[in-house]
């Protein structure tokens, strides 16, 4: 590949790291054109795009780009699964452990999500969720669910991939912080009040005569 060539692929490559939030990584060695193809057609579904790449443009992509988790998942024959803005995580794991089950020969390696690495085991974990709409729905429900509900779901696996439980924690926590600060302030207005109410009780009524 001519120089030129090398530093357009790597250009390409680093604006789609940087594009996206969550790269699935895996070993093809050994995949046939069609069970590529096929896969590659599946992860379109999911909103993903199945890229087989070059190892030492990918390194230098991935340090241009800021990408320093995907570096050490870069051993051996790589593609690459870059989930577009609007693509299901929990589909594109699921195209991508269903033809290693299938195929016996495509070997996940991991991933990034937001900037943190994954383990193979992990995506895999990923891939029995529900559907990701599913997802939303009873993530929501937990949050709006008693704290040992919330608490066990935290300790669920995988929780980290999701961010928006914590986030919501975090909200929820600093909602908390807000009430509890107000309701200081509240009981300490509450004996200045009162004793301007006795006052006023206190103080005998005037009554103005209006001259005609």
């Amino acid at each position: 590949m001519k120089k030129e060539d090398k530093e357009r692929v790597v250009a390409e490559l680093a604006e789609r790291l940087k594009a996206s939030d969550t790269l699935l990584v895996a070993d093809y060695r050994g995949l046939t054109m069609p069970q590529i193809d096929e896969l590659r057609s599946k992860l379109l579904e999911s909103g993903a795009r199945f890229t087989v790449v070059k190892n030492t443009l990918t390194r230098r992509a991935a340090e241009a780009a800021g990408a320093d988790a995907l570096l050490a998942l870069l051993e051996g024959p790589s593609a690459i699964a870059f989930l577009e803005a609007d693509g299901d995580m929990v589909a594109a794991a699921k195209a991508l452990a269903d033809s290693a089950r299938e195929t016996k020969v495509l070997a996940i390696r991991g991933g990034v999500m937001q900037g943190r690495t994954v383990t193979a085991a992990e995506v895999e974990s990923l891939a029995t969720l529900p559907p990701l709409d599913i997802l939303r729905g009873q993530v929501l429900g937990a949050v709006v669910a008693p704290l040992t509900t919330f608490v066990a779901l935290l300790n669920a696996p995988l929780q980290n991939l999701i961010g928006l439980i914590d986030a919501r924690i975090e909200q929820l926590e600093a909602q908390g912080d807000t009430s509890a600060e107000d309701t200081a302030v509240e009981e300490a207005d509450q004996p200045a009040e009162a004793d301007a109410t006795a006052s006023a009780a206190e103080e005998p009524e005037s009554t103005d005569t209006e001259e005609s």
